[in-house]
């Protein structure tokens, strides 16, 4: 069977500053981002001959190869459903340049979601999609979906706030640390977190990602070309999208069970066509739009059983040295929320070497999109 184990790598990482609101348009701040990873692999734009991207992308491939000098483009792709499209670009350009499709490929995500537009505050033209079923009741943002999930997880399984502390708590600590945080030398205790105001009950103000302008990109070339680029490559061993039978969105309605979400079926793709399995991953840079994704996602990727993941967080197992630790650079919590992409970058300096939070011998990192959407997942190795 045909596989992309370790057969393309990324060479190159790029970003721009990450801020509440930046005053370039997001087709600029793209470009940033895009010619700062392709001069951290040492490669030339006019060699770029593949790009990919995810929806919500305000700049589309044909701006940005014209603006960034790219050559003849031969691939390019664009993956749905938001924040859970991050890791499916890197799957899909490993696959274009392992098929010959192309040979250097980038993938990036600028957004202005700080200073921009609110996309969940026009509810009406949501309503010929399968959101009639739950924005006429209340569910009108993204935290109400994941908090309704949240009580039920609750409920079943015995969490609660306090274990979602844990999970804000290591995204922050890791934040302080890394200076290109937005939540650098902003410290989080548990008093400031529990007296903090409700967004969608029970998710509080410190349950939620930051707002942000910014972005960030990346560089893929064949293995054999990786071994002569300027940065050490990172490279792709396993990748998979998913999204399960009878899904329906973030409250996964039509599901029998309703918290099995469609990082199990990424899951067990992943894991399918991977040399290692979760007891061997020495780092993970999970989705963390909201904190009980966590929890789920720790389930659904295999590291503890079902129910078992808010438990999963108590003494320090998400903080450096813990048994699983998570977002060093601080995640869409204390980072940056750029739809998952800064996991991406940071799951690379691990593997490099080179984090603000560094992981002694960090040699495997699990990076995953967003978990209650159609979503991806990338293994990355040294």
């Amino acid at each position: 069977m045909a596989t992309l184990k370790d057969k393309a790598a990324i060479v190159g990482i790029g970003q721009t500053d990450f801020a509440k609101r930046l005053p370039e348009p997001e087709k600029t701040l793209a470009c940033r981002a895009i010619l700062g990873a392709l001069d951290d692999a040492g490669i030339a734009p006019s060699e770029v001959d593949g790009f990919a991207s995810y929806t919500m992308e305000e700049t589309d491939e044909v701006e940005i190869a014209k603006a960034v000098g790219a050559g003849d483009v031969t691939f390019f792709s664009k993956v749905g459903y938001g924040g859970g499209g991050s890791c499916a670009t890197l799957a899909h350009l490993a696959a274009a340049i392992t098929t010959g499709q192309a040979d250097v490929g980038v993938a990036w995500r600028s957004r202005k979601r700080g200073s921009g537009p609110r996309p969940w505050t026009g509810t009406a033209v949501q309503l010929p999609t399968p959101a009639q079923w739950t924005r006429p009741f209340g569910l009108l943002r993204p935290a109400d979906e994941i908090g309704m999930l949240a009580r039920r997880y609750m409920h079943e399984y015995g969490a609660t706030r306090e274990h979602l502390f844990n999970v804000a708590l290591a995204c922050r600590n890791r934040a302080n640390q890394n200076p290109a945080a937005m939540m650098y030398e902003r410290p989080l205790t548990r008093e400031m977190y529990m007296t903090s105001r409700w967004i969608s009950e029970p998710l509080c103000l410190f349950d939620n990602c930051l707002e942000t302008d910014g972005a960030l990109a990346c560089v893929i070339v064949g293995a054999e070309r990786a071994r002569d680029c300027r940065q050490r490559p990172v490279y792709i061993h396993s990748a998979a999208q998913g999204l399960p039978a009878q899904h329906h969105g973030m409250v996964n309605y039509w599901n029998d069970d309703p918290l099995t979400g469609p990082a199990w079926t990424a899951a067990r793709q992943l894991w399918k066509r991977a040399d290692f399995g979760p007891q061997d991953v020495d780092v993970a840079q999970i989705y963390d739009a909201f904190t009980p994704l966590i929890p789920l996602s720790l389930e659904g990727y295999g590291f503890c059983r079902r129910g078992e993941g808010a438990a999963f967080t108590e003494g320090g197992a998400l903080e450096i040295g813990g048994r699983l630790p998570l977002n060093t650079g601080g995640g869409g919590l204390s980072e940056a929320y750029v739809h998952g992409f800064n996991l991406i970058n940071e799951g690379v300096k691990q593997l490099r070497g080179t984090s603000t939070a560094q992981v002694p011998g960090a040699g495997t990192c699990l990076v995953t999109a967003g978990e209650g959407v159609p979503t991806s997942a990338v293994l990355l190795r040294s």
